[in-house]
């Protein structure tokens, strides 16, 4: 089960080319105190000590043309230099846009090119971290009276923002006026819900969205687990569950999709568009039958269940989450 309240990490995948990957382990060493915000330690001069010169001895041993995947790089910038031009979430879009050309138009086959497509994914997940990371001891902006020690990110219940990160985001970006800085003085945010996940509505009463939400949050939880850690190795089933067959579904489901283990927001979405469509583990394995090709009375015999409550249980799954040869 994965803990929502685990510490920050960074993830350095599988097969990361080790100048990186020791530098990636000795950038979390470090970066304790570092956050986007701070004055004193800007986690941008951390990644212009240790990944910058990494990253430089890594590109000196691969292809000259593998630098035109990596931002900045083929115009003769850092790493570092790049992410102070463009920022660090934009930093990730481009990025993972290079990726993709670059996957389209190299090979990918030899060991050489996964190595470089594990080096720049862990880059990826570097860059989501730091702007992630906050310091510990940093204010919102001048005349907004807010606690920015709370907690910062995801909704507990899906991919959204929190309202107060939602909020902290525009006073970053400069997207409010003095109205809108005054009103939220006056107001709770919440620091675990979203706006469409908060427990009470304007009216006082309580949001059964939120309700809803909260009675499956169990279930929410369990594919989330299974949607990382399929993610992390997309190249075979892993024993996410205790069923082959279900482990099966979780694979091809997300080979459907572009997702990436970077893609947190995304895979939290997925694991709430699961749960609410009561894509049960049942339904799962009926889906991964059908996919194989067994019509509804063989789908029956083989889960010593009748072939009504198949077509029923068929009938209720949306057809997104059918698998497509």
């Amino acid at each position: 089960m994965v803990d929502m309240k685990t510490e920050l990490t960074i993830h350095i995948w599988e097969g990361c080319a080790p100048p990186l990957s020791d530098a990636i382990l000795l950038f979390t060493q470090k970066w304790q105190p570092y956050s986007i915000s701070s004055r004193r330690y800007p986690v941008i001069r951390l990644i212009e000590e240790i990944i910058d010169p990494a990253l430089a001895v890594y590109m000196k041993i691969i292809p000259a043309r593998y630098a035109n995947f990596v931002a900045g790089i083929s115009g003769g910038l850092s790493f570092s230099e790049t992410i102070r031009l463009v920022g660090l979430d934009k930093m990730v879009r481009l990025q993972r846009q290079l990726l993709r050309q670059f996957v389209k138009t190299e090979s990918t086959s030899s060991a050489r090119d996964r190595q470089y497509i594990a080096t720049v994914e862990s880059l990826i997940e570097l860059t989501i971290a730091c702007a992630c990371k906050r310091a510990k001891k940093s204010t919102a902006a001048l005349g907004v009276n807010l606690n920015d020690q709370r907690k910062n990110g995801f909704c507990d219940l899906c991919g959204n923002l929190t309202e107060f990160s939602t909020f902290m985001k525009q006073v970053k970006q400069k997207k409010t006026n003095n109205i809108e800085l005054e009103d939220h003085k006056k107001l709770e945010l919440s620091h675990q819900y979203c706006a469409k996940h908060k427990p009470k509505l304007a009216s006082c009463e309580w949001n059964p969205i939120y309700r809803q939400a909260k009675r499956s949050q169990l279930q929410f939880r369990t594919e989330l687990d299974r949607l990382i850690r399929q993610c992390a190795k997309r190249s075979k089933p892993q024993p996410t569950s205790g069923d082959p067959l279900v482990n099966s579904y979780t694979f091809y489901y997300l080979m459907g999709t572009t997702i990436q283990p970077a893609d947190l927001a995304e895979i939290r979405n997925h694991a709430r568009l699961i749960t609410d469509s009561k894509l049960s583990d049942r339904k799962k394995q009926m889906l991964m039958l059908q996919y194989h090709g067994l019509n509804q009375s063989e789908i029956a015999n083989r889960l010593g269940i009748g072939r009504q409550a198949v077509s029923k249980a068929l009938a209720s799954i949306h057809e997104r989450f059918y698998l497509q040869k």
